[in-house]
């Protein structure tokens, strides 16, 4: 009597159930129930908190949306695209996208280039490394409402700076000015939230191989030319991950200009378009409106995202 040995099936293929009735179905939970179960509560919090109120606000773009009382039952009529018709037709909402397009292109470049050399920097035996590195952080952790006092008193009219550079000093001062408001912005932000950029940058240092940069030094390169051919493409990855979500950060602008210059003065000039939301849709009642705007922004981000992974090497493997 001959006996047939049961092989494992080639990998690719599917399991038959016994009897060969066909392919076996897989748990409903998963191969891993416990893995879905531990990562069940972010799943809830990313839909309670993005995913339900940004479909919401493109319920709201399309509808002539008003807030009413709990219960209440009103109309609120399909309007079609008249809210982004509106929204891409004022000249406020036009400046405030313009306003937030001079923030990214002073605040991202900063923001790579300083992080990037600073953590190189603090990655070398100096010394108070350790006190360097929290003191660059402490600002990130720090809340903005107790820090735009200390700039509000560098950058007045009769503040430290002004009084330092004498002359030289622009008139209308910095934070009132039409031209230097979202510059200054611009400035405060990326010193704020440098600290959490170098750490970033500190993370991807350790995994360049010292041994390149022997290699670099063995072919004569100094510590410039190592910088530009080991450093820079190593870190690669974490570059664009610094451009990503600087770009993202810096596109929902809305606390400093809030703060330093009153609500986006002097007329708009450092308005940002999250900040016209919040006037749009609490301040004056058209939430329809802010949500249009909001929509607008989402899709320029993503845009601007795309391009940045593009040229930036993102999609490398």
């Amino acid at each position: 009597m001959s006996t047939t040995a049961t092989a494992n099936p080639p990998a690719g293929r599917s399991t038959r159930s016994p009897g060969g009735r066909g392919p076996r179905r897989r748990p409903l939970l998963g191969t891993n129930p416990i893995g879905l179960l531990l990562s069940a509560p972010y799943l809830v919090f990313v839909i309670v908190v993005f995913a339900y109120p940004l479909v919401f606000a493109v319920y709201m773009a399309f509808h002539d949306y008003f807030f009413a009382a709990p219960g209440a039952q009103v109309d609120r009529p399909f309007v079609g695209l008249a809210n982004f018709q509106e929204v891409l037709s004022d000249p406020a909402v036009i400046r405030s996208f313009g306003n937030v397009g001079i923030f990214l292109l002073i605040n991202v470049p900063l923001t790579v280039v300083l992080s990037l050399v600073l953590a190189t920097a603090l990655n070398k035996a100096v010394h108070g490394r350790t006190f360097l590195r929290v003191a660059y952080y402490v600002p990130y952790v720090t809340a903005s409402v107790a820090v735009v006092g200390v700039w509000l008193f560098l950058f007045s009219g009769s503040g430290l700076v002004n009084q330092l550079l004498g002359p030289l000093a622009p008139d209308p001062s910095w934070l009132i000015s039409p031209t230097w408001s979202m510059p200054t912005i611009a400035l405060f932000v990326t010193w704020k939230q440098l600290g959490f950029y170098i750490l970033l940058y500190l993370a991807a240092l350790q995994s360049v191989s010292k041994e390149l940069y022997e290699a670099a030094s063995t072919d004569g390169a100094g510590a410039l030319r190592s910088f530009f051919s080991v450093t820079i493409p190593g870190v690669r990855p974490a570059t664009v991950l610094v451009l990503l979500l600087s770009t993202v950060t810096g596109a929902n602008l809305f606390t400093e200009p809030y703060l330093l210059t009153g609500g986006g003065g002097p007329n708009g000039a450092s308005t940002s378009p999250v900040l016209l939301m919040y006037q749009k849709g609490i301040e004056q009642g058209h939430p329809g409106t802010a949500s249009a705007i909001g929509i607008v922004l989402v899709i320029g981000v993503l845009i601007i995202a795309f391009i940045q992974r593009k040229f930036a090497g993102g999609d490398e493997s």
